[in-house]
């Protein structure tokens, strides 16, 4: 009798706990009805999307800034191959390089690569910015905890923090991106012709193996590192610096992201140098690599094709990299302060 009993009553739970939740579920479903921004901002303020947000924010301004500086993207990697293991011969320039894309097909040749490019924004970027929002947000608590202010110290370290790990994670799409810019300086016979980066990924798997998919991962991690460091760091730092002057908001934003531009291009140049020619390189018929390592690849540049090299096409690297720190930083800070 007495289990009989215990079965009613947890029966009789039960049926409570479901109409309890159906009434729960119908208060919100009203409200949202009734009042559509309250429900999008009760939603948006739950701890798994206060998580989120930051991460889903910078991927989001990632792919909007890699849209718009795609063919950019383009010529810098064209400038970087050129004249490769030469000290002398043709220099390059950002024109002629557009020149000859051009002359070889369509316009929309320089966004050869974007599926790669907005994967790995997609990836590397909401990494990047998620990170570096997440240590900051932790960083500001521990310093006001302790009464003090959050420092360029503490700036860079999220920076470069948050640099390395998205690069390790996003280093397969980079390749990609790579390795399907560069597919079109080889002859016809010998090119991919990769049809996205699913087809690229999965070829380099297939032919070469998994772990090809993380060549060049260590100067793409210092390249992320002082990039990050130029990017982030100096961010934060300008608009730290520019928020008691008498410009205005929109116009601190525009100056910080231009500083941060530059000391990003000047900080990642020559690691981004190395992780192009390193992720370009291919294995020949007697299985030898051009170069062995980062450090093998920056002696052999430097001795080959001179100190300067390494900056080769600083201008057009800035131009990329500034309008599209610019575009990232400028999104992700309108996004953060629709969805505070």
């Amino acid at each position: 009798m007495s289990t009989t009993n215990s079965i009613k009553q947890a029966a009789e739970a039960a049926r409570n706990k479901t109409s309890e939740a159906m009434d729960a579920t119908k208060r919100i479903a009203d409200t949202a009805k009734a009042d559509p921004i309250a429900a999008k901002n009760d939603f948006l303020h739950t701890p798994f999307m206060r998580g989120a947000l930051p991460f889903i924010n910078g991927g989001t301004a990632g792919m909007v800034a890699t849209t718009v500086i795609q063919p950019i993207d383009m010529i810098k990697v064209r400038l970087q191959l050129a004249g490769e293991g030469a000290r002398t011969g043709p220099k390059p320039t950002p024109l002629s390089v557009t020149r000859e894309i051009l002359a070889q097909g369509k316009v929309m040749d320089l966004y050869t690569g974007l599926s790669a490019g907005l994967l790995r924004q997609a990836v590397y970027t909401t990494a990047r910015l998620g990170f570096f929002d997440t240590f900051m947000k932790s960083l500001t608590v521990r310093a006001k905890e302790k009464g003090n202010q959050i420092g360029f110290k503490e700036r860079a370290a999220a920076g470069l923090s948050a640099g390395g790990l998205a690069a390790m994670i996003g280093n397969p799409a980079d390749l990609a991106l790579i390795r399907m810019q560069s597919d079109g300086l080889k002859p016809a016979a010998q090119r991919k012709n990769y049809k996205s980066v699913i087809d690229a990924l999965s070829s380099i798997a297939k032919s070469e193996g998994v772990g090809a998919l993380w060549a060049g991962a260590a100067p793409t991690v210092v390249r992320a590192m002082a990039l990050n460091f130029g990017q982030l760091a100096f961010f934060s730092e300008a608009k730290q610096r520019l928020k008691d002057t008498s410009m205005s908001s929109r116009a601190q934003t525009l100056t910080a992201s231009a500083v941060a531009g530059f000391f990003a291009s000047f900080f990642s140049l020559p690691f981004d140098f190395v992780k192009t020619r390193l992720q370009k390189q291919q294995k020949a018929p007697d299985g030898s690599l051009p170069y062995k390592s980062m450090v093998d690849c920056f002696k052999k540049v430097a001795r080959d094709e001179g100190m300067l090299r390494f900056y080769r096409g600083f201008s057009t690297y800035y131009v990329r990299i500034a309008p599209h720190a610019m575009v990232t930083l400028i999104v992700a800070d309108y996004l953060g302060f629709i969805t505070k």
